[in-house]
């Protein structure tokens, strides 16, 4: 077990509300684990509440446990400028304020090189306006109260999640059908 967790990586990535990336990344091959919380911030073990009052300075990140040898970082970052709008700044879609900015938090250098090429080559190719997503590195992250873990998995017909989080995991199953997870 011990070799297994050793092979792992993690990524931490803030687009929007983390109950619309969880249940994305939760179907991607190769990805172990998606835990919803905060970061990029300077309050200490803040409370949904608290980032909701716009002065915690976190975002509502997502933090991933993947494994390199089926998905790259890379195609973790291609599912990330895909899934949200990285043009808007403290915006995604009805969600406003700067919790819900486009911030990729690095856990090394190789994440912040390949971020780095990420941000001038690929989203650019993908969106018309300039990109405004945040690279910084992860200083520390903040798991998400208990009822925010697997928000739309446990809570599917609420209207926030028929409504805004569906159709994303919809477009993103087509769009990344090769890469899901078997059922």
């Amino acid at each position: 077990m011990a070799n297994n967790q050793a092979s792992n990586a993690t990524a931490t990535l803030g687009g929007g509300c983390f109950w619309c990336l969880e249940p994305l990344y939760e179907e991607l091959r190769g990805v172990q684990h998606v835990e919803s919380g905060y970061a990029g911030g300077h309050v200490v073990n803040p409370t949904y509440e608290q980032v909701c009052s716009k002065t915690t300075g976190h975002a509502e990140v997502i933090q991933i446990t993947f494994d390199p040898s089926e998905v790259s970082f890379r195609e973790i970052l291609e599912v990330f400028f895909t899934s949200h709008d990285p043009t808007t700044p403290d915006r995604q879609g009805n969600d406003v304020g700067p919790q819900y900015r486009s911030i990729i938090l690095y856990h090394d250098d190789e994440q912040k090189r390949v971020a780095e090429e990420m941000l001038s080559d690929y989203a650019p190719q993908i969106w018309d306006a300039p990109i405004v997503t945040e690279l910084n590195p992860l200083d520390t992250y903040y798991r998400a109260e208990p009822y925010h873990q697997n928000y739309y998995r446990d809570n599917g017909f609420q209207p926030y999640c028929l409504f805004v989080i569906r159709p994303k995991v919809a477009k993103f199953r087509k769009q990344w059908q090769a890469k899901l997870k078997a059922s």
